[in-house]
Protein backbone atom coordinates (compact mmCIF):
# COMPACT_ATOMS: atom_id res chain seq x y z
CA UNK A 1 0.00 0.00 0.00
CA UNK A 2 2.80 2.26 0.77
CA UNK A 3 4.46 1.19 -2.62
CA UNK A 4 1.42 2.34 -4.24
CA UNK A 5 0.97 5.64 -2.56
CA UNK A 6 4.01 6.25 -2.89
CA UNK A 7 4.52 5.71 -7.06
CA UNK A 8 1.35 8.12 -7.06
CA UNK A 9 2.81 10.74 -5.43
CA UNK A 10 6.19 10.53 -7.33
CA UNK A 11 3.79 10.84 -10.62
CA UNK A 12 1.90 13.93 -9.41
CA UNK A 13 5.45 15.57 -8.90
CA UNK A 14 6.07 14.37 -12.17
CA UNK A 15 3.46 15.88 -13.93
CA UNK A 16 2.82 19.05 -12.59
CA UNK A 17 3.98 22.72 -13.91
CA UNK A 18 6.98 24.09 -11.78
CA UNK A 19 5.61 28.06 -10.92
CA UNK A 20 9.18 29.30 -11.53
CA UNK A 21 9.07 27.86 -15.41
CA UNK A 22 5.24 28.55 -16.05
CA UNK A 23 4.74 30.84 -19.16
CA UNK A 24 2.26 32.53 -17.45
CA UNK A 25 4.29 33.42 -13.93
CA UNK A 26 3.79 37.03 -14.64
CA UNK A 27 0.09 36.90 -15.33
CA UNK A 28 -1.07 33.86 -12.57
CA UNK A 29 0.00 34.45 -8.38
CA UNK A 30 3.43 34.60 -8.70
CA UNK A 31 3.92 38.10 -9.70
CA UNK A 32 6.34 39.74 -8.63
CA UNK A 33 7.78 36.92 -5.55
CA UNK A 34 11.37 36.14 -5.14
CA UNK A 35 12.86 32.77 -6.46
CA UNK A 36 12.70 31.25 -2.93
CA UNK A 37 8.89 32.40 -2.62
CA UNK A 38 7.72 30.79 -6.07
CA UNK A 39 9.56 27.59 -5.16
CA UNK A 40 7.19 27.39 -1.79
CA UNK A 41 4.12 28.05 -4.01
CA UNK A 42 5.62 25.32 -6.48
CA UNK A 43 5.47 23.05 -3.68
CA UNK A 44 2.08 24.30 -2.92
CA UNK A 45 0.83 23.25 -6.45
CA UNK A 46 -0.89 19.90 -5.96
CA UNK A 47 -1.43 19.01 -9.52
CA UNK A 48 -2.13 19.66 -12.95
CA UNK A 49 -5.35 18.68 -14.42
CA UNK A 50 -6.98 18.47 -17.81
CA UNK A 51 -10.86 18.97 -18.32
CA UNK A 52 -12.76 17.90 -21.76
CA UNK A 53 -14.82 20.29 -23.39
CA UNK A 54 -18.31 20.06 -21.24
CA UNK A 55 -16.53 18.67 -17.81
CA UNK A 56 -17.14 20.55 -14.18
CA UNK A 57 -14.31 21.78 -12.34
CA UNK A 58 -16.25 22.23 -9.52
CA UNK A 59 -20.33 22.23 -8.83
CA UNK A 60 -22.20 25.28 -7.14
CA UNK A 61 -22.70 24.32 -3.76
CA UNK A 62 -19.22 22.91 -3.67
CA UNK A 63 -16.74 22.76 -0.46
CA UNK A 64 -14.50 25.33 -0.78
CA UNK A 65 -11.20 23.06 -1.44
CA UNK A 66 -8.44 24.45 -3.78
CA UNK A 67 -8.10 27.40 -6.28
CA UNK A 68 -7.58 26.71 -10.01
CA UNK A 69 -5.30 28.72 -11.87
CA UNK A 70 -5.90 28.37 -15.79
CA UNK A 71 -2.90 27.08 -17.54
CA UNK A 72 -4.35 26.81 -20.93
CA UNK A 73 -7.98 26.76 -22.26
CA UNK A 74 -11.04 28.15 -21.44
CA UNK A 75 -13.81 27.76 -18.67
CA UNK A 76 -17.08 29.39 -17.98
CA UNK A 77 -19.35 30.31 -14.49
CA UNK A 78 -22.91 29.43 -14.26
CA UNK A 79 -24.88 30.90 -11.35
CA UNK A 80 -28.37 30.29 -10.15
CA UNK A 81 -30.69 33.10 -9.98
CA UNK A 82 -33.84 32.75 -7.22
CA UNK A 83 -36.14 31.25 -10.36
CA UNK A 84 -33.73 28.11 -10.90
CA UNK A 85 -33.19 29.55 -14.32
CA UNK A 86 -28.96 28.99 -15.00
CA UNK A 87 -26.90 32.55 -15.71
CA UNK A 88 -23.58 32.83 -16.99
CA UNK A 89 -21.36 34.55 -14.98
CA UNK A 90 -18.27 34.76 -16.34
CA UNK A 91 -15.54 33.89 -18.71
CA UNK A 92 -11.97 32.66 -17.90
CA UNK A 93 -8.93 32.69 -19.66
CA UNK A 94 -5.16 31.30 -19.61
CA UNK A 95 -3.49 32.89 -16.36
CA UNK A 96 -6.81 33.96 -14.61
CA UNK A 97 -7.60 32.42 -11.30
CA UNK A 98 -11.10 30.27 -10.25
CA UNK A 99 -12.54 29.82 -6.98
CA UNK A 100 -11.92 33.57 -5.18
CA UNK A 101 -15.66 34.00 -4.94
CA UNK A 102 -15.97 31.03 -2.46
CA UNK A 103 -13.51 32.26 0.04
CA UNK A 104 -16.43 34.18 1.66
CA UNK A 105 -18.95 31.27 2.70
CA UNK A 106 -16.27 28.27 1.60
CA UNK A 107 -18.58 27.38 -0.78
CA UNK A 108 -18.62 27.98 -4.38
CA UNK A 109 -21.66 30.21 -5.17
CA UNK A 110 -21.42 28.84 -8.67
CA UNK A 111 -20.24 25.57 -11.59
CA UNK A 112 -17.25 25.76 -13.60
CA UNK A 113 -17.32 24.68 -16.84
CA UNK A 114 -14.52 23.55 -19.69
CA UNK A 115 -15.41 25.29 -22.72
CA UNK A 116 -13.16 23.31 -24.28
CA UNK A 117 -9.89 21.05 -23.43
CA UNK A 118 -8.84 22.82 -20.57
CA UNK A 119 -5.73 22.76 -18.32
CA UNK A 120 -5.61 24.07 -15.08
CA UNK A 121 -3.15 24.18 -11.62
CA UNK A 122 -5.10 23.25 -8.66
CA UNK A 123 -3.51 25.36 -5.23
CA UNK A 124 -5.27 23.46 -2.51
CA UNK A 125 -6.54 27.10 -0.01
CA UNK A 126 -5.43 25.37 3.53
CA UNK A 127 -1.91 25.30 2.09
CA UNK A 128 -2.27 28.69 0.23
CA UNK A 129 -3.67 29.88 3.27
CA UNK A 130 -0.46 29.04 5.42
CA UNK A 131 1.91 30.09 2.74
CA UNK A 132 0.34 33.68 2.30
CA UNK A 133 1.28 34.54 6.25
CA UNK A 134 5.00 33.77 5.58
CA UNK A 135 5.23 35.79 2.02
CA UNK A 136 3.99 39.03 2.44
CA UNK A 137 4.26 39.31 -1.42
CA UNK A 138 1.47 36.72 -1.95
CA UNK A 139 -0.61 38.15 0.29
CA UNK A 140 -0.31 41.71 -2.20
CA UNK A 141 -1.10 38.91 -5.04
CA UNK A 142 -4.00 37.38 -3.47
CA UNK A 143 -5.52 41.16 -2.62
CA UNK A 144 -4.90 42.45 -6.00
CA UNK A 145 -6.23 39.35 -7.63
CA UNK A 146 -9.39 40.04 -5.33
CA UNK A 147 -9.62 43.72 -6.00
CA UNK A 148 -9.78 42.63 -10.13
CA UNK A 149 -12.67 39.95 -9.64
CA UNK A 150 -14.36 43.07 -7.61
CA UNK A 151 -13.53 45.36 -10.54
CA UNK A 152 -14.94 42.97 -13.33
CA UNK A 153 -18.21 42.67 -11.43
CA UNK A 154 -18.99 46.00 -10.96
CA UNK A 155 -18.09 46.23 -14.82
CA UNK A 156 -20.63 43.48 -15.39
CA UNK A 157 -23.37 45.75 -13.40
CA UNK A 158 -22.77 48.39 -15.32
CA UNK A 159 -22.74 46.78 -18.62
CA UNK A 160 -26.09 45.27 -17.29
CA UNK A 161 -27.97 48.17 -15.86
CA UNK A 162 -26.73 50.94 -18.32
CA UNK A 163 -25.54 49.41 -21.63
CA UNK A 164 -27.43 49.49 -24.69
CA UNK A 165 -26.89 46.01 -26.80
CA UNK A 166 -24.41 46.92 -28.67
CA UNK A 167 -22.27 48.81 -25.86
CA UNK A 168 -22.83 45.25 -24.22
CA UNK A 169 -21.05 43.24 -27.11
CA UNK A 170 -18.53 46.14 -28.27
CA UNK A 171 -17.27 46.14 -24.41
CA UNK A 172 -17.32 41.96 -24.36
CA UNK A 173 -14.96 41.91 -27.72
CA UNK A 174 -12.87 44.58 -25.95
CA UNK A 175 -12.33 42.83 -22.92
CA UNK A 176 -11.92 40.05 -24.34
CA UNK A 177 -8.78 41.65 -26.44
CA UNK A 178 -7.37 43.14 -23.87
CA UNK A 179 -6.81 40.00 -21.33
CA UNK A 180 -5.72 38.04 -24.34
CA UNK A 181 -3.33 40.77 -25.33
CA UNK A 182 -1.67 40.50 -21.68
CA UNK A 183 -0.95 36.89 -22.57
CA UNK A 184 1.01 38.46 -25.78
CA UNK A 185 -1.29 37.18 -28.16
CA UNK A 186 -2.74 39.09 -31.41
CA UNK A 187 -5.02 41.77 -29.70
CA UNK A 188 -7.28 41.55 -32.88
CA UNK A 189 -7.75 37.86 -33.52
CA UNK A 190 -9.14 35.40 -31.13
CA UNK A 191 -11.28 32.62 -31.20
CA UNK A 192 -14.92 32.67 -29.29
CA UNK A 193 -14.43 29.22 -27.02
CA UNK A 194 -17.99 30.17 -25.90
CA UNK A 195 -21.38 29.69 -28.07
CA UNK A 196 -23.44 32.49 -28.92
CA UNK A 197 -26.24 31.28 -26.76
CA UNK A 198 -23.53 31.70 -23.27
CA UNK A 199 -22.46 35.29 -24.83
CA UNK A 200 -26.38 36.27 -25.04
CA UNK A 201 -26.96 34.58 -21.69
CA UNK A 202 -23.37 36.63 -19.65
CA UNK A 203 -24.63 40.15 -21.81
CA UNK A 204 -28.09 39.63 -20.97
CA UNK A 205 -29.20 39.58 -24.51
CA UNK A 206 -31.42 37.35 -26.38
CA UNK A 207 -29.78 34.68 -29.22
CA UNK A 208 -30.92 36.69 -31.84
CA UNK A 209 -29.68 39.58 -30.52
CA UNK A 210 -26.28 38.61 -30.59
CA UNK A 211 -25.66 37.24 -33.93
CA UNK A 212 -27.72 40.26 -35.11
CA UNK A 213 -25.47 42.42 -33.80
CA UNK A 214 -22.62 40.40 -34.67
CA UNK A 215 -23.70 40.45 -37.97
CA UNK A 216 -24.12 44.36 -38.15
CA UNK A 217 -20.70 44.93 -36.70
CA UNK A 218 -19.62 43.35 -39.63
CA UNK A 219 -20.76 44.83 -41.85
CA UNK A 220 -20.09 47.89 -40.65
CA UNK A 221 -16.44 46.83 -40.96
CA UNK A 222 -15.72 46.80 -37.62
CA UNK A 223 -15.09 43.24 -37.45
CA UNK A 224 -14.69 39.89 -39.29
CA UNK A 225 -16.26 36.57 -38.50
CA UNK A 226 -15.99 33.37 -39.73
CA UNK A 227 -17.66 30.30 -37.53
CA UNK A 228 -16.27 31.47 -33.88
CA UNK A 229 -13.15 33.33 -35.08
CA UNK A 230 -13.19 37.30 -34.93
CA UNK A 231 -10.75 39.80 -36.30
CA UNK A 232 -11.29 43.17 -34.79
CA UNK A 233 -11.18 45.29 -37.70
CA UNK A 234 -11.64 48.71 -36.07
CA UNK A 235 -10.60 48.65 -32.38
CA UNK A 236 -10.72 52.67 -32.21
CA UNK A 237 -14.61 52.79 -32.92
CA UNK A 238 -15.24 49.76 -30.79
CA UNK A 239 -13.70 51.00 -28.04
CA UNK A 240 -15.25 54.28 -28.49
CA UNK A 241 -18.82 52.28 -28.50
CA UNK A 242 -18.07 50.49 -25.42
CA UNK A 243 -17.47 54.19 -23.94
CA UNK A 244 -20.80 54.50 -24.79
CA UNK A 245 -19.60 57.45 -27.54
CA UNK A 246 -22.78 58.08 -29.85
CA UNK A 247 -22.80 57.22 -33.38
CA UNK A 248 -25.00 57.74 -36.62
CA UNK A 249 -26.74 54.69 -36.54
CA UNK A 250 -26.50 54.00 -32.69
CA UNK A 251 -30.69 54.21 -33.08
CA UNK A 252 -30.97 50.82 -34.75
CA UNK A 253 -29.78 48.71 -32.16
Amino acid sequence: MQKKEAAMVINISSIKAACKDCSLRELCLPLGLSEPDLSALDKAVKRRRTLRKGELLYRYGDPLRSLYAIRSGTLKTTGLIEDGRAQVTGFYLPGELLGIDAINSDQHPCSAEALETSEVCEIPFIALEDLALKVPGLQHQLLRIMSREIVRDEDMLMMLGRMSAEERLASCLMSFSRRLARLGNGAVEFRLSMSRQDLGDYLGLALETVSRLLSRFQEENLISVHGRQIVLRDLDRLRAMAAGAPRENSARA
